[in-house]
């Protein structure tokens, strides 16, 4: 280590009190050389290495052995370097998700790209009730360590759901996502100026035909689990079925708000049901039973699945025409005709389109026809049922 400079004064003016410090430095310390290969990373590149550095430091000494104590010393450290270099590339993997191997090291840089692996590999809950001291985190590790191939499948599958757009930006993205949401069925949004910023209204079609704030719901349990399944997969927060079940409107709030645009108002509403009367003959095969064409007749106009009123099947704005109802009915087993009687809006202040064949529907209007007779607003047929066999 190089001394302390010593520090001089030199008294050259007139004035004996004052006087000029001068510090001699030491010389600066030579460069070391680097001789050292970087790319060294393999046992014989580093035994090879060092017995060529033997060498030059001993250019006296012509040959060497592997008994020799210098040989052996020198494949002792070469091994040790190999380890340690092999141990290096393993970390350095383990930082990239392309290369990386191990569950925690890909399961963090996921997390790091806002991808939830434990949620989506269902590892958030333990199904079985058991082991509930472990954490997604370590059900999702041990996962991945039976079933290797499900941890290559997330690799590729957080890198591209980053880059999906979910967010609610433009009007047509409202609508879009939240017609994703499995309580939604048909969605219609615009935009309108309210005299100091815009709104974004929505107008929706949701599950069985109920509305956003019908209350004391009775929600099947396959379609809870789609609910929960869609809100963990989007990361909202769990929802709760009891005491009270929630609103419709109180289901989908909290995804509207995690996707919509900060400041941008949004109101839901339901679309407008307009219920549709008809008054229907029905002549019926021969070798039919009247009770059986009836029920056949009474599926195909109604709202479960497959039917011509089902939810959902009809879109905003939708004309209702009599030929697609005569296509639907003609094609059922045992009706040999059909003649439409009546034909119209429900209301008497609509006139009746058995001529026209069409109803008119416009803007958020959709035809429903429930027949339910303690709600004849929303739509009922009468049957008159002709030929065919009693019974």
């Amino acid at each position: 280590m190089a001394e302390n400079p010593k520090i001089t004064l030199k008294f050259g003016g007139r004035c004996p009190d004052c006087a000029e410090r001068r510090v001699e430095l030491p010389p600066a310390l030579p460069a070391l050389g680097d001789d050292f290969d970087w790319l060294v990373r393999d046992y014989e590149s580093f035994r090879r290495f060092m017995l060529e550095d033997l060498a030059a430091r001993f250019p006296e000494r012509p040959r060497w052995t592997p008994a020799d104590l210098e040989v052996v010393l020198v494949e002792v450290l070469a091994a040790v370097l190999d380890q340690l270099s092999d141990m290096a590339d393993w970390v350095a993997a383990e930082s990239y998700l392309e290369t990386a191997r191990r569950p925690e090291s890909v399961r963090r840089l996921l997390a790091f790209i806002g991808y939830d692996a434990a949620t989506e590999a269902g590892c958030a809950d333990d199904p079985a009730g058991m082991e509930n001291a472990l954490t997604k985190e370590q059900k999702l590790e041990r996962h991945w360590r039976q079933n290797p191939l499900q941890m290559e499948t997330a690799k590729r599958a957080g890198p591209l759901a980053i880059h999906t757009n979910r967010r609610m930006v433009t009007v047509a993205d409202y609508a879009d996502r939240l017609v994703d949401h499995p309580l939604v069925l048909r969605t219609t949004a615009w935009e309108e100026w309210s005299g100091s910023w815009t709104t974004i209204r929505v107008a929706l079609v949701l599950w069985a035909d109920h509305r956003l704030d019908d209350e004391g719901l009775d929600f099947p349990e396959n379609l809870k689990k789609k609910v929960e399944d869609f809100h963990r997969r989007h990361y909202l927060s769990a929802l709760s079925w009891s005491p009270e079940p929630p609103t419709l409107r109180g289901v989908l709030h909290p995804y509207l708000d995690a996707f919509r645009m900060v400041g941008q108002e949004v109101v839901l509403q339901d679309a407008v049901k307009v219920g549709i009367k008809m008054a229907l003959s029905i002549r019926v095969g021969e070798n039919f039973f009247q009770s059986e064409v009836r029920h056949a007749v009474e599926q195909a106009l109604g709202t479960d699945p497959g039917g011509f009123f089902e939810p959902g099947r009809l879109n905003f704005g939708e004309d209702v025409y009599a030929s697609d109802v005569f296509q639907t009915l003609m094609s059922l087993d045992g009706v040999e005709n059909v003649c439409l009687n009546r034909f119209k809006r429900f209301g008497f202040q609509y006139a009746d389109q058995a001529h026209t064949g069409i109803i008119v529907l416009q803007g958020l209007e959709i035809a429903v026809c429930d027949n339910d007779p303690a709600h004849p607003e929303r739509g009922f047929f009468s049957l008159k049922l002709s030929g065919g066999r009693q019974g």
